[in-house]
């Protein structure tokens, strides 16, 4: 099955998301909740139903990450809603607070659909993996994790990002079995 790769966004687009993902940030800490913007004021591909990822980081570390997997809601929407949650609704970290903002940098991820994978068995699946290129979510069961292709950064080697992707979705490192799922997908990010 032929990947399908995500529509690039264009300069103008990157720069009206980052404002928007910014000012919900701001709206957050001023109002508690998150800026709610009319896609009817923006481009198309900004009214466009896609998925996003938000990713915030405090001096360069981690200090939160949320975003959808399928498209839910136009994308100039999502990424309002997703910087909000990053920033005040990521359970691994407190709520955002006015005096983090000055250090905070914010990443966008936009997705493309995710496309389920096919492979025989453990060594098919480490053998397609693209490192760098490849964002996976994986399932069995109610066990479910992802990893966007950013993380290929600090797990480069294929059996490595594949067995911490099953420590988050719940599994042991060394878990396999016949009904487990992998879809990929790709990722166009940028921050400011």
């Amino acid at each position: 099955m032929p990947f399908s790769e995500p529509a690039m966004l264009d300069p103008e687009a990157r720069r009206l998301l980052l404002d928007v993902a910014w000012e919900s940030l701001r709206h957050g800490l001023a109002r508690g909740t998150p800026l709610t913007p009319d896609p009817a004021g923006f481009p198309e591909p900004l009214r466009a139903h896609r998925a996003a990822f938000v990713t915030l980081n405090h001096f360069q570390s981690l200090r939160g990450c949320i975003g959808h997997l399928e498209p839910c809601a136009p994308l100039v929407q999502d990424v309002a809603e997703n910087a909000f949650a990053a920033a005040f609704r990521d359970p691994r970290f407190p709520r955002l607070e006015p005096w983090e903002l000055d250090a905070l940098t914010l990443d966008i991820s936009v997705l493309s659909i995710p496309e389920p994978m096919r492979f025989r068995d453990e060594q098919d699946l480490l053998r397609q993996l693209r490192p760098g290129v490849d964002g996976l979510i994986l399932a069995d069961g109610a066990a479910r994790g992802t990893f966007l292709p950013s993380v290929w950064e600090s797990l480069p080697r294929p059996r490595e990002f594949l067995n911490h992707l099953k420590g988050k979705a719940g599994l042991p490192g060394d878990y396999w079995s016949p009904t487990l799922r992998v879809s990929r997908y790709h990722t166009e990010s940028f921050g400011g």
